[in-house]
């Protein structure tokens, strides 16, 4: 049983385009969010019409604690307008179920990959 968890950022700004990295790791609890969603409130703020690109790296994620769940759902809902396009990068099929549904959330696309170049590659596309 894996006892290590969190959610892991990096942010890379040019103008208003946005470049955001996201690992998680293990089973995300409240306190995950309560330290990465006022870094990513910070990183958008001020900025009217931001592009924001995201990979997602969730080789090492297990899911969330519910009140976790309902907090990635408040930072879609809160951010969602701003994504252009989230790849997800993971190898468990029910990520694939999560990218379906994160596109309600989101303006832009979401994604998910079985490798990390194809993830990347995705993103650089436009």
């Amino acid at each position: 049983m894996q006892t290590t968890h969190g959610l892991f950022f990096e942010v890379d700004r040019d103008g208003d385009h946005f470049f955001m990295e996201l690992k998680a790791v293990g089973k995300l609890t409240h306190e995950d969010y309560e330290q990465i969603t006022p870094l990513i409130d910070e990183a958008l703020a001020g900025i009217e019409h931001p592009k924001v690109n995201v990979y997602f790296d969730g080789s090492d994620f297990e899911g969330w604690e519910l009140k976790a769940a309902w907090d990635d759902l408040k930072l879609g809902l809160k951010h969602g307008k701003k994504f252009n396009r989230i790849a997800i990068y993971s190898d468990k099929k029910w990520m694939d179920v999560m990218a379906k549904v994160g596109n309600w959330f989101i303006s832009g696309e979401v994604k998910c990959f079985d490798t990390p170049v194809d993830a990347l590659a995705w993103l650089r596309e436009e």
